[in-house]
């Protein structure tokens, strides 16, 4: 950590499920109440059925307009027919974040072991916003909240966090539009 000031940064939880409530949402009670206790703003928050057109509305009118910097799903990476989170997002993707996935996988698999390889863990930007696509497990929203997502959004991290490169992503939208 150095002497920079912490920087909040706002979040969007999305938990996909057939059959969870708000009351019975561990894996989004999980990672919202670790945002909040981290200095973050948790902006939203909501559950959808494992549809992928619904999954694509929620999380795609969350990066829009700007009061969402990040979005972490929780559910639906797994390989039954009604898990559909990683095909409902994945398309949407400007830039993919291969690093996460395989940084998921390795901390994952030193709790679970080879169970891992059942998830489907991804990451991508989604015009300036990122999105991570977590297992609907609590064990695997803590453990990528607290190994990988918690230092990486704190602007004290060194030698380099995503809140320091957050003005700049959408420089490949800029280029884009030339």
């Amino acid at each position: 950590m150095t002497d920079r000031e912490f920087i909040p940064v706002r979040f969007a939880v999305l938990t996909v499920s057939d059959s969870r409530t708000l009351d019975d949402d561990k894996s989004g009670r999980t990672l919202a109440e670790r945002i909040e206790a981290a200095g973050h703003v948790l902006a939203g928050r909501a559950i959808v059925p494992d549809e992928a057109a619904r999954i694509r509305e929620i999380v795609g009118g969350w990066c829009t307009g700007g009061a969402v910097d990040a979005v972490i799903t929780t559910g639906g990476t797994g390989f039954t027919g009604r898990d559909v989170t990683p095909e409902a997002l994945e398309p949407l993707f400007d830039k993919r974040m291969d690093g996460f996935s395989h940084l998921f996988h390795r901390v994952s698999f030193e709790k679970i072991g080879t169970s891992t390889i059942q998830s489907r863990a991804t990451a991508g930007l989604i015009g300036q916003t990122f999105v991570f696509v977590l297992p609907g497990s609590p064990g695997a929203c803590r453990d990528a909240w607290d190994h990988i997502l918690k230092d990486q959004f704190d602007y004290r991290h060194l030698p380099c966090n995503f809140v320091e490169i957050m003005p700049r992503l959408d420089e490949h939208l800029k280029r884009g539009a030339k």
